[in-house]
């Protein structure tokens, strides 16, 4: 996992799982981040998307199983309402279904929950700054489910630069945006910018969207 800075801001987090345990072994994990402040919790889907209203929280740790409103429906129901709070899956359950219903949800991020603790914290961080994550045994599957479903017309695709291929074919290959403004001999900016315009190319709503399209489009043949 790419290594990300700590951002200057204090990032505020929900925790929305139905098992008290869970939820305490994730504060007991996130307290201790300087950045990090978790503002309130949820023990079911209904209830996360009632306090993701109040309390606007940067980012979400997201169950998928938890009684009456699920985790998937609640990420709908969130990614939905427009706002700027984004939505990271954990879970313990390791399931392709799981993963592409929470990617078709609108999830910036897919984790499980036997992850390593600087990975959940590297996750809130980069969900935080716009950006997306899945862990790597997760691209992996997305990587093999598009390659099984052969390729496919993507809109925008054909209307991305020379310039813009190359940016979506290293997001694909889990690059940062410092790493490819290293490869391309570019600015950090002027990557930010060709990431802004590709997104809006191809119709994707974040960086995960936009590495599938790569993928199912045949790009990254």
């Amino acid at each position: 996992m790419s290594e990300v800075e700590t951002p200057e801001r204090t990032v505020t987090v929900l925790l929305a799982d139905d098992q008290e345990l869970v939820r305490a072994g994730f504060t007991m994990i996130l307290q201790v981040e300087p950045d990090i402040r978790i503002v309130g919790e949820a023990r079911d889907g209904a209830e996360a998307v009632a306090r993701v209203a109040e309390l606007q929280p940067d980012v979400v740790l997201m169950d998928v199983q938890m009684p009456g409103t699920d985790g998937l429906e609640a990420t709908r129901q969130v990614t939905a309402a427009g706002g700027d709070t984004n939505v990271v899956i954990l879970t313990t359950f390791d399931d392709d279904e799981y993963l592409f219903e929470a990617l078709r949800s609108g999830a910036s991020g897919f984790l499980l929950k036997n992850c390593p603790p600087e990975d959940l914290v590297s996750a809130i961080r980069l969900a935080a700054s716009g950006h997306s994550l899945l862990a790597p045994e997760v691209t992996q599957r997305v990587i093999a489910r598009s390659t099984s479903r052969g390729e496919r017309d993507v809109p925008g695709i054909d209307d991305l630069t020379d310039r813009e291929r190359d940016v979506l074919v290293a997001l694909a290959q889990g690059l940062s945006n410092a790493e490819i403004a290293e490869r391309l001999f570019v600015s950090g900016a002027t990557v930010k910018s060709h990431v802004s315009r590709i997104l809006t190319k191809v119709g994707a709503r974040d960086r995960v969207q936009a590495v599938i399209a790569a993928y199912e489009s045949g790009l990254m043949d």
